[in-house]
């Protein structure tokens, strides 16, 4: 395998970490980074006030709470350094009960929040062209798509500056984001096999998920 074929993937030094250069392997990405690129990056965060708050904060909170705060707590430091003052969920109606307690959470610490349900419009799936025998209940009777379109507009009426995303499924939350007016975060990631935890099958991929076996040989 040829250099060009290697990525950070492939680094057992993280040595960008700490600018460590002595230890940067011959394909390391931030040794042979375009230094244009790297400063107009750079630049994004100087001359944009609201990425540049966004990078500043991020990494004033990574660095005065790391591995002690969880993430739900990390996203209330979050939202009040950014002072955002309306936040949007977009849940999984899967995950009501979890964006419920979410939402109580947001509210008793007096960050005013705003919940849409991933079914709300109720528009059958075969209006978007999914087939009867392809929904879960197999045509069955009226199954409601994911709207997560909906969602972001119905959050952007509701003029939120901040949105969370709860358990979107798949390719659901990427339609989220795309359209969300507001910046987002994800704080839960469906799994439903996992209890919503994916990175489990990653730490298992060598013995329990042993369907990965063939895919790690490979590379």
């Amino acid at each position: 395998m040829t250099d060009k074929c290697l990525t950070c993937s492939s680094c057992t030094t993280a040595a960008c970490r700490f600018k460590n250069e002595a230890k940067y392997p011959k394909f390391c990405l931030t040794a042979n980074a375009d230094n244009e690129l790297v400063q107009e990056t750079i630049s994004i965060y100087k001359e944009d006030k609201v990425l540049g708050k966004i990078a500043r904060v991020s990494a004033e909170i990574e660095g005065e709470f790391y591995g002690r705060l969880t993430r739900v707590e990390e996203t209330i430091e979050f939202i009040r350094r950014m002072n955002y003052k309306k936040v949007g969920i977009a849940t999984c109606v899967g995950l009501l009960n979890e964006s419920r307690i979410l939402a109580k959470i947001l509210t008793a610490s007096g960050i005013d929040n705003y919940v849409v349900g991933c079914k709300t419009g109720a528009v059958d799936k075969t209006e978007i062209g999914v087939p009867n025998e392809l929904k879960l209940n197999k045509g069955c009777g009226h199954e409601s798509l994911c709207n997560p379109i909906l969602q972001a507009k119905i959050l952007e009426n509701e003029n939120t500056d901040f949105n969370i995303v709860m358990g979107l499924c798949i390719g659901h939350d990427t339609l989220f984001i795309k359209h969300s007016k507001a910046p987002t975060t994800v704080l839960v990631v469906k799994d439903r096999v996992l209890g919503h935890n994916p990175v489990q099958a990653l730490y298992t991929a060598n013995t329990i998920y042993s369907r990965f076996k063939k895919e790690l040989k490979i590379c």
